[in-house]
């Protein structure tokens, strides 16, 4: 059964969103109103950097929380998952994680902070009998390794 908060909050939640989790490095674009300006032009800004926790499940209350290294030093922005300001969130790389929430990476420096990357392999075929011959002698150079 629907409650009264989920049927209110229905229209506003958002589909336009690419599936993400923690580990993954993401790029958000959040729009926001320049105020050095006489006119108040809106103005858009890019913030990427690893996700390391998503909360407060699938609603209209979720957030995750995107950390970025800015200058050597550790910049965190939680973001509201649903809102009207986030125009776009773009998913860079796929993060090999065996964590839901990754604060351990707040303690960590240079290398140990990495996370490992997730090997994805294209799943379209090749459209020529030469691209075919070419990845097929790539991938038995990798099973000679």
């Amino acid at each position: 059964m629907i409650t009264k908060t989920a049927k209110f909050s229905k229209p506003y939640l958002r589909d336009d969103l690419p599936q993400f989790k923690p580990g993954d490095t993401v790029r958000v674009y959040q729009k926001f109103k320049d105020s050095s300006s006489a006119n108040a032009k809106e103005k858009t800004q890019a913030f990427e950097g690893i996700v390391i926790a998503r909360k407060h499940g699938k609603g209209i209350s979720a957030t995750f929380t995107v950390r970025a290294i800015i200058d050597k030093v550790a910049v965190e922005k939680i973001f509201p998952l649903h809102s009207p300001t986030i125009t776009k969130i773009e998913v860079l790389q796929k993060g090999k994680v065996r964590r839901a929430k990754l604060y351990y990476l707040r303690n960590r420096t240079g290398k140990k902070a990495k996370v490992k990357k997730k090997e994805t392999y294209p799943t379209t075929k090749p459209s020529t009998k030469k691209e075919a011959k070419k990845a097929d002698v790539a991938k038995s150079v990798h099973a000679q390794d």
